[in-house]
């Protein structure tokens, strides 16, 4: 099976190096760019590769740009920022532009590599299941549509800033409309089936609460009368069927 390729955007040479060593140590294929318009002239010469790290701030064009260029191409990649900057303001941008994740770059590899296979294995569970036929590659329910493959999310024809996890959480949601999925299952999507989760046999049920919470939250930023999540109490969560089309 061919590893799975990764493309590192950042002008820092130093940081762009180590990078792409620590990910080849853990199995993956690199391709580097000291800037935004090398990759773009490179991108799909070889195929589009399954991931990009895409750096913030850099010259000549900046991170935003080159995803806004990507997806004006219909290149629909994944792409996660690293930055330096920690303001909510800029994950939020870079998630409304398309991107499925934002990571400061002072976190350990070790999370970024845990961003990374959380990413990588729904995708490919994603392009399995549209492959057999089983999802489609635009799921639209009533209002909201979720493209699979890139992860991306709209409400109302409005882009909605859903990191990986969150869109993974209403993916399951909205695939079963109308049904009742459990606490334990919505947990699995995050952390893969049977984590050791929380303290005692339900300490999992706060993690997903928590989750849950945050969608709403960026759901009726957008739309006041956001009622779509509804909550089985001791059980979990249902994606209202009502208002479907």
């Amino acid at each position: 099976m061919n590893a799975t390729r990764i493309a590192v955007v950042d002008d820092d040479d130093l940081f762009r190096e180590s990078l792409s060593q620590n990910l080849a140590d853990a199995g993956f294929s690199t391709e580097c760019y000291g800037d935004g318009p090398g990759m773009l002239r490179e991108i799909g010469k070889s195929g589009v590769p399954d991931l990009i790290l895409l750096d913030w701030k850099m010259p000549q064009m900046n991170g935003i740009e080159v995803l806004r260029n990507l997806r004006r191409r219909n290149i629909e990649v994944p792409v996660v920022f690293l930055t330096v900057l920690s303001d909510q303001f800029y994950e939020e941008a870079g998630l409304v532009e398309g991107a499925v994740d934002f990571v400061e770059k002072s976190r350990s590899f070790s999370i970024l590599l845990r961003r990374i296979e959380l990413i990588i294995r729904g995708r490919k569970s994603r392009d399995q299941r549209i492959a057999s036929g089983q999802s489609p590659q635009v799921m639209t329910v009533g209002d909201i549509q979720l493209y699979c493959s890139s992860m991306r999310a709209l409400w109302k024809n409005i882009p909605i800033g859903l990191t990986v996890t969150e869109f993974q959480m209403v993916e399951c949601l909205v695939a079963r409309a109308g049904q009742d999925v459990s606490y334990r299952e919505l947990y699995d999507v995050v952390h893969g089936e049977g984590f050791a989760a929380g303290a005692g046999d339900v300490g999992y049920r706060a993690n997903v609460r928590a989750f849950i919470k945050r969608i709403r939250q960026k759901f009726r930023d957008l739309d006041s009368g956001f009622s779509q999540i509804e909550n089985y109490p001791g059980f979990g969560y249902r994606w209202s069927e009502a208002g479907a089309s």
